[in-house]
This record gives structure tokens, sequence and C-alpha cells, in this order.
């Protein structure tokens, strides 16, 4: 019977800069994503080319790969600068591109793998099979999909590397199908300008404009927090585990990077048929808890199918971890039942008698007394408190909070002229300097001095795997100054042989003929340009619609929602065998007096919404 192959799985996060890449490294992360110089999902994310050298750079050293995010629809008038954008972070060591636009395809493209961006609306076994014949070498997948869903393609497409999101903000439309920034503000989503429209407050009234519910935000979902779901995703065929935050601060990379890498090692401790992406252990000064970064409350989303408590109604600002609820109240503090301690400086946040998120911050703690900062606010017993800012915990991540070091062997041995000092790293690369020195007998014993010093690897990328191997005949005096030179430059020259061997994926864009899985392309096809329309004429598309942003047809769906108002009041007649007491349909109504439309697909299990009715 034969060994099944043991497959790599990469922990993927993001970088909004330099530093948050850098982070992101030392915390644990495989590969890293960050925004181009232009042209990214985020807008607000850009980085320079000298930037992402310098990142590419120090990645490379660990093995960990950078994939540069060009993920959004382009303009004809902008395509020229693409590719020549593509061939300078190409020149800069880059590892991978992730897009959404088929017209780069039919670009002068450098011979570099390009994945495909979640932007893509990537869902079915039929439009991964048709992308990884395409030629795309990584699949990043819709987040709403459930274990079995990933697992069907999986098995369909078992050679194609798939990308799961596993932590962090989600968008309430699938990836890619979400036009309501568009049609609401003229910012695209597809153009990297989200106006975040599905965070904002909403009144659900029905056809006889009775209020079901008033001033919430209906389409506001949780954070996404899978880090017990890891073994499932990696049984199900995820290679890649994504977590979401190119807007996200570097103590938000540093934690819930860090606690990704601890639950994943745990997992390829035990499973052999898994190993790690990249090189080096990493060693942390402080506990993960992701609980602490910014969050909305955690959510394993559609993973194990449709499930209660995915959305944040209340508010879509972060709520943080729950600490307990209030007792009772006295003049100038707040006494407060829970479980974990507070501390002084610490942001508290709970939600009042109207619903809506209030704060203040401690100035002092004593027990469980928690004397507020200015004005103390009234506040009913047994309000659920939240602490949305550990003033400790952050204070932790604001210095240096982790170190990754790669495991070598040093060998000293001696030759005809003098000495060799050897080096092997874990990942077996090996240099061996000669080294001409005068053998003299020591008159104290060498080899524990010896081995010190040459241990003594300091702020370098390296750690002793063991202590230095002393291969001597005889117990000879080199002195401490001359064995930190021979140790600084054996490691200078390994780390030149780690750069020198580090082999980038190549990737040679071919064009190809097979049949898209549907033949007509409405507004949802996302074609902005006619490099792309091409490609998908080339494809066996026959008709062929213009993008939303270039052409929005009226009453046009503005958003696709697995989440579904429905089934979170209880009347859902699939799941939950309920009856709604209104008559349908439902309108969303915002405060500016705009009204959308919601229609719910049953057979497809989700919400639509469609544009402003007046």
């Amino acid at each position: 019977m034969m060994k099944k192959e043991s497959r790599k799985i990469e922990l993927l996060a993001p970088a909004r800069n330099l530093e948050c890449g850098i982070e992101a490294i030392n915390h644990g992360a495989d590969a890293v994503y960050i925004g181009a110089p232009k042209f990214g999902a985020r807008a607000a994310a850009t980085n320079s080319m000298e930037d992402i050298e310098r990142l590419t750079d120090y990645a490379h050293l660990y093995g960990v790969r950078i994939y540069v995010t060009v993920n959004t629809i382009l303009k004809d008038e902008e395509l020229k600068e693409t590719e020549a954008m593509i061939w300078e972070l190409y020149q800069k060591g880059i590892d991978a591109l992730i897009v959404q636009d088929m017209g780069l395809t039919r670009l002068n493209l450098p011979p570099i793998p390009l994945h495909a961006s979640t932007q893509m609306d990537n869902r079915t076994v039929e439009k991964v099979r048709f992308l990884t014949e395409a030629g795309f070498r990584q699949v990043v997948l819709a987040r709403e999909l459930s274990l079995n869903e990933i697992a069907a393609i999986h098995k369909a497409c078992p050679d194609t590397p798939l990308e799961v999101f596993v932590h962090g903000a989600l968008c309430v439309s699938y990836s890619g199908q979400c036009y309501a920034s568009q049609a609401c503000f003229g910012r695209s989503a597809n153009r990297g300008e989200c106006a975040q429209f599905c965070r904002l407050p909403f009144s659900l009234v029905d056809a006889d404009g009775q209020v079901v519910v008033k001033d919430k935000h209906l389409l506001s979902l949780k954070d996404m927090n899978r880090l017990d779901m890891l073994e499932q995703l990696l049984d199900a065929g995820a290679t890649s585990l994504k977590i979401e935050g190119r807007l996200k601060d570097v103590a938000y990379v540093k934690n819930v990077t860090a606690a990704y890498r601890q639950r994943l090692d745990t997992i390829l401790k035990r499973r052999s048929e898994y190993i790690r992406a990249s090189s080096g252990t990493c060693r942390f000064d402080f506990q993960p808890q992701p609980e602490k970064s910014f969050s909305r409350g955690f959510t394993h989303y559609f993973l194990e199918g449709r499930g209660e408590n995915i959305a944040s109604f209340d508010t879509p600002k972060s709520l943080g971890e729950a600490m307990g609820t209030l007792k009772e109240q006295r003049g100038g503090w707040l006494s407060v039942a829970g479980v974990k301690p507070f501390h002084n400086g610490d942001g508290v946040c709970y939600l009042d008698e109207q619903g809506r998120l209030q704060g203040f911050r401690i100035n002092r703690v004593e027990g469980n007394k928690l004397f507020p900062a200015g004005n103390v606010p009234r506040i009913k017993p047994r309000t659920p408190l939240f602490r949305n800012q550990d003033q400790e915990f952050e204070r932790s991540l604001a210095h240096k909070s982790a170190e990754r070091k790669i495991g070598i062997h040093l060998t000293l041995e001696e030759n005809a002229f003098g000495f060799s000092l050897s080096a092997n790293d874990e990942d077996g690369h090996r240099v061996t300097l000669a080294l001409d020195h005068t053998k003299e007998q020591a008159r104290t014993p060498q080899a524990e001095n010896l081995r010190t010093q040459l241990g003594k690897l300091g702020n370098t990328p390296y750690e002793l795997a063991e202590p230095a191997e002393i291969n001597l005949t005889g117990n000879w005096f080199i002195p401490s100054s001359v064995v930190t030179e021979w140790r600084r430059q054996v490691v200078d020259r390994l780390t030149a042989a780690r750069r020198i061997n580090y082999r980038r994926e190549l990737a040679v864009w071919k064009p190809t003929h097979h049949n898209y899985p549907v033949q007509t392309l409405t507004y949802l096809g996302n074609v902005m340009n006619d490099q792309a329309r091409r490609f998908y004429l080339d494809h066996g598309v026959k008709s062929i619609a213009p993008a939303y942003e270039k052409e929005s047809p009226s009453k046009a769906v503005l958003m696709f929602c697995r989440h579904c108002l429905r089934y979170s009041m209880g009347w859902c007649p699939v799941h939950q065998k309920g009856r709604s007491p209104y008559r349908e349909p439902y309108y969303l109504l915002g405060n500016d007096g705009r009204r959308f439309r919601l229609e719910f697909d049953c057979k497809n299990c989700q919400m639509k919404v469609y544009g402003n009715e007046s």
C-alpha cells in the first residue's frame, strides 16, 4: 500500500504595511498577503515597491511566501499600468498575485503564479475546476462554504490548493457580488472602495409599513473565528488558512497570527500527513488571546451548516471579551460579578436599555470595584459588561513579543591547515568554512568555552538545535574573539545559501479554451474591460453584460446573502418550519429614508437585497 503524500499547510496572515508583514512572519505566518501600490481590494492599504521588496527579502529567509493583492476589476485604460506594476512586483521577488479581473490573464505577464481571489465568487466545483484548468495555482473559496462543500470541491479538484478564511470580519454578501456601496455612495467594493453599507442601521418593515425591527444593524455579522475547527478544515481539504485583516493594526496581526500558529502546530505534531509550509520555531512573550483583539463577537459562520447567532444586530463596533455583569452601583464606583479581573486603564463597553453601545474607561480597580474615569455611567444591574481594550495586554504587544528561530547544527573540526566550521540548518542547507589557524595546546580545557562561544547566535535568525559539536584531536587554544568571528562568517554564509536556494514557483500563463460553467454573464460577472470580455468569449460565453460599475441595470440585486433575516426572526419555512405574522415583501429602511426590498430565495438558501425603492 502506497504511503499517502504529506500535504503542506500554510497559515496565511494579512499585512496592511511592512511592519505588520514582518510581525506576521515573526509570529508564525507561512505566507503573508499585502496590498500592491495600486488596484488592491482595500484602497486604504497600499504599499510602496520598496517596502514590498524589503518584506519579501525578510520572508524568504524563513521560506515564507509573499502574495500581493491586485484583486480589483480594472478599466481598459488601467491595464497597461497594471501590467508594468506586475512586472516590477515580480522583479521585487514576490511569490504570487491574488487577482479578480480575468483581463489580467491576457496581458504580457511574467512567470508568476496567479491565485483566484474570493472576489471571483468561488463556491462551486464547476467554478474551481474551471479556474484550475485555466491555470490558477490557488483558489480562495467563498467564506460561506460548509465543511461538506469544501470537501466536495477538494474531492473533485484534489490537486488544487484551496485557501479558506479562518478568522476576521465577514462580508454579508458573497464577495464580489455586492453592489450596495456602488449603488448608494458611488464607491465600488470591486474597485477597493467599500463604504461598509452592511454596517449601517436599518429598520425592517413589512408590506403594510409595519415596523418589525427598528434601528438595528440587520446586515452586520459577527467576526469569524474557526480556531477550534482547523483540523476539520484540513481534513476537508483546505491547504491555506487565511486570516482576514489588511486594515487591522499590528497588535491584531501579532495576537491572531500567534493564536493560529500555536493551534496549528499542535495539530501538525499529531498528524504527520500535514506538514508546515515554512521554517523556524516561534516563541511568544505573551499568551495569544483572539478575544482581546477587535471583534464583534465570534462565529463559525456556515462551516457546520446554517445555525443561530451569526449576526451582530446591536452594534457593528468591537465588543471585545465578555467580563461578567454589573452587580451594583454606588456613588463613584461599580461592582462586577465576573471571573476575569479588570485593570487600571481598561476600556469597558455595554449595551444600554435602548440597545445602544456605551462605554467608559477605568481609572482605578479595587477588587471587583471599578472606578470610572470622568462621569460615572448609570447602568442597570445584571447588564453584561465587555472589555474592548485590555491595557496590560496591549502594552505587552507594543514591544517585541515574539521571535522566530531556524534550528541549526554547528560542527567545529580540524584539518591539515587548521580548522573547519560547518553549519547545517533544518531545511538541509549546509555550508563549511576552512579556517587557517595555528594549533596551540591550551593550559585549561577548551571544549565547553568553544561550545559557549559558538552558541551565542544572539540577534541572528538562528538557534542551535543542540550544543555545538567539537571534534578535535587535541585541547587546542582558540581565542574567543576568533571563534566569534568564525561563527559570524559561517552564519552569514548560511544566510546567503538560504537566500540563493529559495525557489519561487514559476507559472507561465498559457491561453486555454475550455468552456466556462455558464454561457451568459450578467453584471455579476464583473466584466469591466475588453480583455476580460475577450477571455470569456474565448471560453464559450455567448452573452456578456458589462460590470455594474460600468452600466448599472435597473432593479438589480445589490447583495446576495447567505445570512437570512427571515431565519434570524424564526420564520424560515425550510429549516424552522416557521411562519411570519407579517406580510411580505419586507424592506430595509435606512435612516436616510432609502428603502431596499428583500427577497428570499429558499431554493438556493439565500436572501437578496434589491436596490433603493422610494
